[in-house]
């Protein structure tokens, strides 16, 4: 994509009604489509979604293609795609009010910062789909014990975590993190997805990199597990 599309989306996706950017200079305050700040920090179902329906994240989430995904499959909860780049998130959110899903939006800013938008509870489910697995920095995985523990602070007791990687590297790593934290329990493991018939139809849904690691012949592998 050229320099000038990717300015003309960053500048479109502020203007979204379903997109929210962090505030440097405010710790837990977004900047809303009319360009007003908004702290929505414990309050994203009823504040911005209108309803009592459970919260769940896709960090990273790059297009926004697997968010609008699972909220199309679960209209009774409400899903949040992270991302920091806003040009990525552009098409997620555009094709969520084009196609009227209500129940998704999206939040530009750093993973590291996931904490300081949602208060302790507030969410149900966390999805990492096709994070970059940064060989050589483990402490910036998004399966790391340092972002488990941001994780921690704002999951339910009990909150589920997904990974979805073509990553063995990323895969093994998560296996030994997850181990090592006596708070985490896994609860399905596979290190090749569509080798036989799917357990959980949400798996099908496949990531714009996801079609590009399969056509190169790499195997999709999954870890399901809980923060108690």
């Amino acid at each position: 994509m050229s320099r000038k599309n990717k300015l003309k989306r960053f500048a479109e996706v502020a203007t979204f009604p379903n997109v929210f950017e962090s505030v440097p200079t405010k710790e837990s305050f977004l900047t809303n489509q009319e360009g007003l700040s908004e702290d929505l920090r414990g309050n994203w179902s009823s504040g911005h979604f209108k309803n009592n329906h459970p919260i769940l994240l896709e960090l990273a989430c790059g297009k926004g293609d697997y968010t609008v995904a699972l909220a199309k499959d679960f209209p009774d909860k409400n899903f949040i795609g992270v991302d920091i780049k806003g040009s990525r998130i552009w098409r997620g959110a555009k094709t969520a009010l084009e196609s009227s899903i209500h129940n998704v939006a999206f939040l530009r800013t750093r993973i590291e910062f996931i904490d300081r938008f949602f208060a302790p509870n507030e969410v149900d489910e966390i999805w990492i789909t096709f994070p970059d697995p940064f060989e050589g920095k483990p402490n910036r995985r998004l399966t790391s014990a340092p972002f488990l523990d941001r994780y921690r602070r704002i999951l339910k007791p009990g909150g589920i975590m997904h990974l979805k990687t073509d990553s063995p590297l990323l895969y093994e790593f998560s296996h030994e993190v997850i181990r090592d934290d006596s708070a985490c329990t896994i609860q399905y493991t596979n290190d090749d997805i569509y080798s036989k018939p799917l357990d959980f139809p949400e798996l099908a849904h496949k990531t714009y990199y996801e079609l590009k690691h399969l056509g190169i012949g790499r195997t999709i592998k999954y870890i399901r597990f809980v923060i108690n």
